[in-house]
């Protein structure tokens, strides 16, 4: 297992690292983290790269105009994802610190803030691996042939709901997708994260590409194409614009302390600006080949028209394990296909998970002093409480309601709709006001002046009006 140090106020520097520094007088000694920037921006774009890209972009592309959403979300990508990932980075390269520590060394007043942004990866991972699992099970179902999934006389919706309903199935395969996720973090940042970065984001990429280019040789998926790339203006509305924004802001692993975490394993020679062009540029790429995936693939399968509008307003679970087993079933060498296609979701999903559990694992490794191992382990069994809870609660428990919603479903309400937009906001006032935002620029590696102001502009005021949005919509809309 990878030895790591970690910064240690005071403590002589090993060779060729920088020593520690108190907070505000200059950059706090790096970890030993990723051997190159390549890995760093691997590890990064995977962890930006999930679940949301492939069953909520498409979705949001299709409700919201196509087109017409998909420019507004690359121009928001360009210019409020990017400020938002150049911030986050910047904050952990800056501080060499977790979640708690980066907050505390900026403004000790903040130090909560860091409490309130662990909660996210905290409750996140947990339900997250039992989507994997379910990923997990489909993609077993495909490979294997399962004819209740498959054939003529399957039934997809039967097929899902018996499958969720059953008390421990879901649980084995929730197992087996936290038990890999866990597995790989343990062996750490260099032989464990970036060795699997560099192996499953190339590998993402390839078969993106292999089934965008599949689906979109399919009959019928021309119409498809049309509606996801040629923009209506007349279809423009605020909600298009806040639908763009709020995925933007999901997608990009914003607000869960994850960019935080990673940025303080990043080398200093590395550039922050162009590294997080190069994760934008990722994640959104991968967006658009799932959409390229999905949305023709269905036009395809229902022969366009209101059909498929009404294929396409199914969202998340009914989207991934109801309508597209549908889809691939009809397809020619569907099973083979299906399988590809749930093969990529699981490398989708494991990236991001991974993530969420470094997140939380380097808190535990920095605040509480302990091994990687150990702390593996510790963050494994909150997996296993919330997460068979979650498990449970879409399903076999789903008369447990909170607010008139699942447990699953709740924890990913608190999570996305209300600590993310109020950690972001957070993020953005502390950096904005609280702090030497002079000296984060330098780390980001802004030299010119127009460049500066306008960082100092989107990060105290357009982004905390944009994160108010997102939340107060968040809020409202459930009711």
């Amino acid at each position: 297992m990878e030895q790591e140090n970690i910064p240690v106020q005071g403590a002589e520097a090993p060779a060729g690292q920088e020593a520690a520094v108190p907070a505000g007088q200059g950059a706090a000694k790096q970890k030993h983290g990723f051997s190159s920037k390549l890995g760093f921006v691997l590890a990064a774009a995977g962890s930006a790269v999930g679940l949301g890209n492939l069953w909520r972009f498409p979705y949001l592309a299709a409700k919201y105009g196509g087109g017409i959403f998909l420019l507004c979300y690359v121009l928001l990508a360009v210019t409020f994802g990017f400020s938002l990932l150049v911030l986050e980075i910047a904050i952990g390269r800056k501080t060499g610190k977790g979640i708690i520590g980066a907050f505390a060394a900026l403004n000790k007043k903040f130090k909560w803030m860091g409490f309130v942004c662990l909660v996210v990866p905290v409750i996140i991972v947990p339900y997250y691996c039992v989507i994997g699992g379910w990923v997990v099970k489909y993609m077993w179902a495909f490979l294997v042939g399962d004819s209740a999934l498959l054939g003529a006389a399957a039934d997809s919706s039967a097929y899902f709901s018996s499958f969720i309903a059953n008390a421990w199935q879901p649980i084995l395969f929730f197992l087996i997708f936290a038990g890999v996720t866990v597995a790989v973090v343990v062996f750490g940042v260099q032989k464990g994260i970036e060795r699997v970065s560099k192996i499953l984001m190339p590998l993402l990429a390839a078969v993106s590409v292999f089934l965008a280019i599949y689906a979109c040789c399919q009959p019928g998926a021309a119409e498809g194409l049309k509606k996801l790339f040629i923009p209506n203006f007349s279809d423009f509305t605020y909600e298009t614009l806040l639908a763009a924004l709020g995925q933007l802001f999901y997608s990009m692993s914003l607000a869960m302390g994850i960019m935080i975490t990673y940025g303080s394993y990043m080398k200093k020679e590395a550039n922050i600006q162009s590294s997080a062009r190069q994760i934008s540029v990722c994640d959104t790429l991968f967006a658009i080949f799932a959409a390229m995936i999905i949305i023709p693939s269905i036009f395809s399968a229902t022969g366009g028209g209101a059909a498929a509008e009404d294929a396409m307003a199914q969202s998340g679970p009914s989207l991934m394990f109801v309508v597209l087993p549908q889809v691939f079933d009809g397809m020619a060498g569907g099973r083979i296909i299906g399988t590809v296609f749930f093969l990529l979701v699981f490398f989708a999903a494991l990236t991001s998970s991974i993530s969420l559990v470094e997140a939380v694992v380097a808190v535990l490794r920095e605040n509480c002093g302990m091994k990687r191992g150990p702390a593996c382990l510790i963050v494994l069994g909150i997996m296993l409480a919330l997460g068979i809870l979650s498990s449970l609660g879409f399903g076999v428990l789903d008369m447990v309601q909170l607010g008139g919603k699942s447990i699953l479903d709740m924890f990913d309400y608190a999570a996305n709709s209300v600590l993310m937009p109020l950690v972001a906001i957070g993020t953005c006032v502390l950096a904005g006001f609280f702090t030497d935002t002079e000296s984060l620029l330098d780390e980001i590696g802004m030299r010119r002046k127009g460049y500066r102001m306008y960082f100092k502009v989107m990060i105290r005021y357009i982004a905390p009006l944009c994160m108010a949005a997102i939340l107060i919509s968040g809020i409202v809309n459930p009711l």
